[in-house]
């Protein structure tokens, strides 16, 4: 015996591939699968339309089959209401909860299709009236109300942008390359910029220490002072380099301007560290006038919004640094209402933290002179991830010519 259940599709299902991953995952499950229907759309930029039979051994493996067929935007042809049940353990949630990805996601309450508040993959779904969040497992508590089962959730896929105008960038497109022309790809990034700020939409950096060793820090700093940089997500090591570099002229010991170690230059980022700690945090050395320049001088003498989530390898940290990471998720979380456009440039970790926690519906660029970077990117579930693989200090170079009329290094 086995149980099955029709699931639907719409979209770009063939030339995303979209359509060869869902059923390769219902085999890589243990399913088995029955195409019922399947309209290709003929023109690039007509859709398709899918509905499969898919089945499974018992209820739980469908159940389980099912949420991860719509990583992929399938949905059942008749989704029912859904299950909820209650937590009956702080940070624990039912074995059977609803596990998210960051589409746009819908519940069926009551008859009612409520639209999931700032959706994030790897979570579970709270009801609280006729609200539902997500919740990640360490936040979730005992009575909370949390849907089990894939019954009465869709998804909706992003609508992918098909354009041949040089000036569209199409952030559905996952490919990674070092041989796209730069130039046209930085110009496409800064007019999607001025449109998302434009719109009175946030932008979200997320920096690592590279922007400083490669000389790009100028340039960043002007970036912020332009008004580019609304959020930044960062670790202790971006800010204490740039800081480095404010104080001593340094990144890591390194003379920014000769290019070479200085007598007792690997002191400095301690030093440094140790001289924000004494004034209590960057602001107060901003305040004071400790701290006269840089990237964390320009975010903060602008307003804008920085968090530091730092890992056990730090030096220190800086003061305002989160040690808990917890705690510094739920930082990073707080920051994301009103973002339309990410951009993530030499950080690893912190790319694929934020990717986490990010809706897809969010344009997402990653940039790194390592293409196993956005490559793990977009494997970790940030579909939408467009790569760059490039310097990062010529990038940011040119991100600011281009934004910043009159730039000049």
């Amino acid at each position: 015996m086995t149980v099955s259940e029709s699931l639907e599709a719409r979209g770009h299902l063939m030339d995303s591939g979209v359509l060869a991953s869902v059923l390769d995952d219902v085999l890589a499950y243990g399913g088995d699968y029955r195409i019922d229907r399947l309209d290709v759309g003929k023109r690039h930029e007509d859709e398709s339309y899918a509905r499969i039979v898919v089945s499974a051994d018992d209820d739980p493996a469908l159940q389980r089959l099912l949420m991860r067929l719509q990583i992929h935007g399938m949905n059942q042809v008749d989704p029912g209401e859904a299950v909820i049940r209650a937590v009956e353990r702080d940070g624990v949630f039912p074995d059977d909860f609803y596990s998210t990805t960051n589409l746009e996601t819908v519940v069926r309450i009551g008859g009612q299709w409520i639209p999931v508040e700032q959706p994030e993959m790897d979570c579970g779904l709270v009801v609280v009236g006729d609200r539902v969040r997500t919740v990640p497992v360490s936040d979730v508590r005992a009575g909370d109300q949390v849907v089990c089962g894939a019954s009465g959730v869709k998804v909706v896929l992003p609508v992918r942008e098909h354009s041949t105008s040089e000036d569209s960038f199409e952030f559905m497109s996952s490919s990674v390359s070092s041989e796209k022309p730069q130039a046209l790809l930085v110009r496409q990034i800064a007019q999607r910029m001025k449109e998302v700020k434009a719109d009175g939409q946030k932008v979200l950096w997320v920096g690592g220490p590279g922007i400083v060793h490669t000389g790009a820090a100028p340039a960043f700093t002007a970036l912020v002072e332009a008004g580019y940089v609304d959020v930044l997500f960062a670790g202790n090591a971006l800010a204490t380099h740039d800081i480095e570099s404010a104080l001593y002229g340094t990144s890591l010991g390194v003379d920014l301007a000769m290019g070479k170690g200085v007598e007792h230059g690997h002191e400095h980022h301690i030093r440094a560290i140790n001289t924000i700690r004494r004034e209590g945090s960057i602001a107060a050395a901003v305040e004071s006038g400790v701290l006269t320049g840089g990237i964390m001088h320009a975010l903060v003498k602008g307003g804008k919004k920085i968090v530091l989530v730092g890992s056990v390898r730090d030096d220190g940290p800086l003061p305002d640094v989160y040690t808990d990471v917890i705690v510094g998720q739920r930082a990073m979380r707080a920051e994301l209402p009103g973002v339309g456009f990410a951009i993530m440039v030499a950080t690893m970790l912190h790319s694929i933290a934020t990717g986490n926690i990010l809706p897809a519906s969010i344009p997402l660029v990653c940039v790194d002179i390592n293409p196993a970077t956005v490559t793990k990117l977009a494997d970790r579930g940030s579909a939408q991830a467009v790569g760059i693989v490039t310097d990062i200090g010529l990038f940011l170079e040119q991100m600011a010519r281009e934004l910043i009329p009159g730039y000049s290094t």
